[in-house]
């Protein structure tokens, strides 16, 4: 048996990876995790990104660098030009990032899911009562992001970005351990709401990216500021920012979650179904109204 089989088989023991993973001083451990990402000095980059690789499934085929300069750098690398081939389809919402689809399903007395039986409420989420009535008998999908996937996100149609709004929060893990045993997690954690409205219709799609342990820093290519736990000015950022199908938007600085919300009249596309995984790019949502 490997190093990285003994440590999964210990991960997935669910009481113990649970105490592991959410039972330590989890902001601390997050801004600790935060400070070493940044630190490129080779003696201390190396064995951290090494360390990484060697318990976590990372693919580097497709990876722009093969060297990276710190820890920070390693999670957030970019990809060769067509690695992620995009759907050009109008009708089809395309994935805004890589990850392994959680609960999805459709809005029902205000609610979603984030594991089945355990509902949270969207205007809680969104901290916008309005947006969340918005999206009645609309859909949503939770895309969870591992340590080893490609950690930055994309717009999922052709785009336009008025409104960020940034809610401080707590850094519960976000695996599936965490979400059956902490009822509105997701309400819990820190988080970004980015109001995304369609070019094509003017409809409104709204991408939440939520932070959890060791990872709460999230940075938008369009906003000159890192939402992270330090960061406490205005819950609500006005801007304006155009984006392309396919173009990116901003990136996690560890694996995490995000969850799309589209309104009424949009399906999940064929091959989305819990468990499955899921490429940035690919076919999530098409619309059938």
């Amino acid at each position: 048996m490997t190093l990285r089989t003994a440590w999964r088989k210990v991960l997935q023991q669910e009481d113990l990876n649970f105490l592991l993973t959410n039972r330590i001083p989890r902001r601390l451990a997050t801004q600790f995790v935060g400070w070493l990402s940044r630190i490129e000095r080779p003696w201390v980059s190396r064995p951290s990104i090494a360390l990484m690789r060697l318990f976590t499934d990372v693919d580097l085929t497709e990876a722009r660098a093969r060297r990276f300069k710190s820890l920070g750098d390693f999670f957030t690398r970019e990809l060769k030009e067509g690695a992620r081939p995009v759907d050009a389809t109008p009708a089809v919402i395309v994935s805004p990032s890589d990850g392994i689809v959680g609960a999805h399903g459709v809005v029902e007395a205000g609610q979603a899911l984030q594991i089945k039986g355990f509902p949270y409420g969207l205007a809680e989420l969104l901290e916008d009562p309005e947006l969340a009535a918005y999206y009645a008998g609309g859909s949503f999908t939770t895309l969870r992001l591992t340590a080893g996937m490609y950690h930055r996100f994309h717009a999922p149609h052709d785009v336009e970005v008025r409104q960020v709004t940034y809610v401080s929060g707590d850094t519960w893990n976000v695996n599936p351990i965490a979400l059956r045993r902490i009822e509105r997690l997701f309400c819990k954690n820190e988080r970004a709401v980015i109001r995304c409205t369609l070019r094509r219709s003017g409809e409104l799609l709204t991408l939440v990216p939520v932070a959890a342990i060791l990872v709460a820093s999230i940075r938008l290519r369009f906003l000159d500021v890192l939402l992270s736990l330090r960061y406490r000015g205005p819950n609500v950022i006005p801007c304006a920012a155009g984006f392309g199908k396919g173009e990116e938007l901003g990136w996690f600085e560890h694996g995490s979650t995000i969850v799309v919300f589209a309104p009424r009249g949009y399906a999940h596309a064929a091959g989305v179904r819990e468990g499955a995984r899921i490429r940035m790019g690919e076919a999530l949502l098409e619309d059938r109204g």
